[in-house]
């Protein structure tokens, strides 16, 4: 199973974080790594740096930011393979121990076996991986 866990910390920072952060979170991404559960992951810069485009009835908008609501604000994403969701959860504790205050919404991810019209591409969709 593949997660996609979005985090979105309690307030922006809007700036890097301290070289002894950086450390300790590299330090968890490596064990993540090392153990194949961490497939991706990447920190946002500032949402000063960002912009937001809206689709409405056909009418396109951008709004460039910063982003005053600071519960919005996405950090960063950790795409993570587990074996169960109570594991991703596990894992996300683990996150957050490290980045501090925030949330991290977990969200399964699609399988391509998911859209197989029959058992026989079921089962060769699963062994593509």
């Amino acid at each position: 199973m593949r997660f996609l866990c979005v985090y979105k910390p309690a307030k922006d920072e809007g700036g890097r974080p301290s070289p002894e952060h950086v450390a300790e979170m590299g330090r968890l991404i490596e064990k993540m790594a090392r153990a194949g559960v961490l497939l991706a992951t990447e920190g946002c810069q500032p949402s000063s740096k960002g912009a937001r485009v809206r689709l409405v009835r056909g009418k396109v908008s951008v709004v460039d930011g910063p982003f005053a609501e600071t519960k919005e604000l996405i950090g960063g994403f950790a795409i993570l393979q587990t074996a169960s969701r109570e594991e991703a959860i596990e894992l996300t504790k683990e996150f957050l121990a490290v980045a501090g205050d925030g949330e991290t919404e977990i969200r399964q991810l699609y399988d391509p076996s998911d859209f197989a019209t029959s058992p026989e591409e079921a089962t060769a969709s699963a062994a593509r991986g």
